[in-house]
């Protein structure tokens, strides 16, 4: 078994122990793993693993493709080797994003030592916090399809046998998996991790990217000076990661972790902690078993494991693009989910989650009192999810989640089912002649004396 101790606790991911010692490596940069000479940082690996490279590695008739390949710097024994595509949704300018371009080398690295052909290769992304409040937002959604698609169109052109995605911002995850869903070879996500949380200067509050949305509201109401507002905009961002609360990015990657496509821990550790790194390192060694078993995204992705993920989206307080989101995973993986379906999950599963924007915590709180694993250990306890879907690892879900610790006793990020935030989920699906085919909503996270139900007018026009 891989471990690590994690703020007090393993992360834990159980790996063949001879995955182990093809994972222990020297730490090299991105151009060292680039130059290095191919047959001394590959060992041997079963063959018949690449059964899809082998279109062009293998014929007589295809020798323009080995030649091209040959130029990238394999070898002879290279040609025999399964191919695995890494792509990163990386760009400079997006927080979420900028650092995918570093865990993809990480990646690149630990496939290789797996004895592995890691090539990288990129796509696009849309930054919903740059682009809000401007007609950039417009370009947002369709992000999610254009990644989709061109994940698949390079992965089906160049043939390679597995996939391990680097996602970081909103639209950026559901668009890796539905690729992989379409594609259904063998698959790991890696998340590119949350951002850690930011501190003003004037008073050391905690601040997220919501923060420097709402500090133009105050400062326009009188609430806030302009050096304050000019404060919480400098310091709401600190580095790398996405945007720190329970927004569509930190909602998305647990839900999929959920899902069981990626490992244990992949979306509560923060962007810029050295695990990060050491689950990148270890995806190699993961995409290896997966060949070798044929494990599929669609083995993985089951109406279980959707019904897992929403039942987490639901206890975490989970953004409402989700719906949209798992709506269409869903789909890519043949599979109908209905809003009828997220109102069931809703109904059944109480809020738990103190997270931003309507509680106190972030992303980076979660990791420090166990991270994901833990909540989903804490709903399988409670038998709020389904333990006997499989996951990546090539174990259940329950499997994985018995190496990997408990909520930390005395925390306050994760409430208690016996009194939670809300007893029914904060995901409202609303039908009327205004969405006759239905809306979902978010029914006000916390109570609040400002929240009345009453009739509704309805109107023709």
């Amino acid at each position: 078994m891989a471990g690590m101790r994690c703020c007090g606790g393993p992360l834990t991911c159980r790996v063949p122990a001879r995955t182990l010692r093809r994972l222990t490596v020297r730490p090299r940069a991105a151009a060292d793993v680039a130059d290095a000479p191919a047959q001394a940082r590959r060992p041997a690996v079963p063959e018949g693993l690449n059964k899809y490279s082998a279109r062009i590695t293998q014929p007589k008739s295809q020798g323009a493709s080995q030649a091209m390949l040959y130029a990238t710097g394999l070898n002879e024994e290279d040609m025999n080797r399964p191919q695995v595509g890494i792509s990163s949704m990386w760009y400079e300018g997006n927080p979420c994003n900028m650092h995918l371009n570093d865990l993809a080398a990480e990646v690149k690295a630990g496939v290789e030592a797996a004895g592995l052909v890691g090539y990288r290769f990129n796509t696009i992304g849309v930054s919903d916090g740059i682009s809000m409040g401007t007609d950039g937002m417009s370009y947002s959604l369709q992000s999610r399809d254009l990644i989709a698609d061109s994940i698949e169109t390079v992965m089906r052109a160049q043939w390679y046998d597995a996939n391990v995605c680097l996602p970081g911002c909103d639209k950026n995850m559901p668009g890796t998996i539905m690729a992989a869903a379409r594609l259904n070879r063998p698959t790991l996500m890696v998340y590119g991790g949350t951002i850690r949380p930011g501190h003003a200067a004037a008073d050391g509050a905690t601040l997220d990217i919501v923060s420097a949305f709402q500090s133009y509201g105050a400062f326009a109401a009188g609430l806030l000076s302009e050096d304050g507002r000019a404060d919480v905009v400098r310091h709401a961002c600190p580095g790398a990661g996405a945007c720190g609360g329970m927004y569509t990015a930190n909602t998305m990657a647990c839900a999929i972790e959920a899902l069981g496509m990626t490992l244990p821990h992949s979306s509560s550790t923060p962007a810029e902690d050295p695990l990060k790194r050491l689950e990148c390192r270890m995806a190699g060694g993961v995409v290896l078993d997966l060949l070798r078993r044929d494990i599929k995204p669609r083995d993985i992705m089951t109406r279980a494991a959707f019904e897992n993920a929403m039942v987490l989206v639901m206890a975490l307080g989970g953004s409402t693009n989700a719906v949209l989101h798992l709506v269409a995973m869903a789909a890519a993986c043949g599979i109908t989910l209905t809003l009828d379906d997220f109102q069931a999950v809703s109904d059944r599963t109480p809020f738990l989650a103190d997270l931003k924007p309507s509680g106190k915590y972030v992303m980076e709180d979660v990791h420090k009192v166990g991270g994901t694993p833990a909540v989903l250990k804490y709903l399988l306890e409670k038998n709020m999810i389904d333990g006997s879907t499989l996951t990546c690892t090539g174990r259940t879900l329950a499997e994985n989640l018995a190496t990997c610790r408990p909520l930390a006793e005395g925390q306050q990020v994760i409430m208690p089912v016996e009194s939670p935030i809300k007893t029914e989920g904060h995901l409202q699906i609303l039908y009327g002649n205004l969405a006759p085919e239905g809306s979902d909503l978010v029914s006000s996270r916390r109570p609040s004396p400002w929240f009345i139900i009453c009739r509704t007018l309805q109107y023709k026009h």
